[in-house]
């Protein structure tokens, strides 16, 4: 497997915002994590990415609570917990937060040539840029625009892009279609899919469950910080509790 989680918890205070989590990813999977506003899935994702500092007492926090963690994490074999974020991202895990964050006062061009920081050979990174404007065409065509005037699906169509510069070997996506319209959000959607057709490994954190479970191999989902079921997007929307009180449908 690429990436174990095991026994996660994660404390905020007296808050247990991730309860005792484990999950798996393995290589050339596209993994959807689902649940409601509140679930711990931003969470989830800053804890892997080494963005929650991991103690072994806790640590005051920068609004004056203390966050505790516990548990381990691998990815691809080697504990990554309390690895500070930066060398996480040389392993090649890579994290596309939610909304976008693009440096909004440089050009689509100089957004790419960022996420490109860790690869020293220059002909790699030109392929990168290659193969990332061949994904997505309107990046090209916007090359040389200021990122903070293009649109909301061109924004994540750009923090995408961004992360693919780097190379990942795993892709985590922070609720791409929040804030989009439906047009938007389903070319989002596609380029997703077709990104994890390129055998680039996608864990997915979405609400958009109709759409994920189509495209996801496995699923989890998320409540109150625990995951509370696991399988193909078939075999969970079957399941009416699981539709109504988790999922919302």
């Amino acid at each position: 497997m690429l990436l174990e989680v095991a026994n996660l918890t994660v404390c905020y205070d007296r808050a247990l915002l991730i309860n005792d989590l484990s999950m798996v990813v393995d290589t050339g999977e596209l993994v959807s994590l689902v649940g409601p506003n509140g679930a711990g899935k931003s969470t989830l994702l800053r804890a892997i990415t080494g963005l929650v500092a991991w103690e072994k007492k806790s640590k005051r926090g920068t609004v004056g609570g203390d966050i505790t963690l516990e548990g381990r994490i691998l990815f691809n074999g080697e504990r990554i917990d309390r690895t500070p974020a930066h060398e996480i991202v040389k392993k090649g895990l890579i994290h596309c937060p939610e909304r976008r964050r693009p440096f909004r006062e440089m050009t689509v061009l100089e957004n790419l040539h960022a996420g490109a920081y860790l690869v020293k050979d220059r002909k790699e990174a030109q392929g990168n840029l290659e193969q990332v404007y061949a994904l997505f065409p309107v990046l090209k065509a916007r090359s040389k625009q200021i990122s903070g005037t293009l649109s909301g699906g061109e924004q994540q169509m750009l923090a995408i892009g961004r992360a693919l510069m780097s190379e990942p070997k795993l892709l985590l996506i922070d609720e791409p279609s929040t804030g989009l319209a439906p047009i938007s959000r389903g070319e989002v959607f596609e380029k997703i899919r077709q990104i994890a057709q390129l055998h680039i490994t996608v864990l997915l954190v979405e609400q958009e469950v109709s759409t994920v479970f189509k495209m996801a191999s496995r699923n989890y989902v998320l409540s109150s910080g625990k995951i509370i079921a696991e399988g193909p997007g078939e075999t969970l929307l079957q399941n009416e509790v699981i539709r109504k009180t988790y999922l919302g449908l």
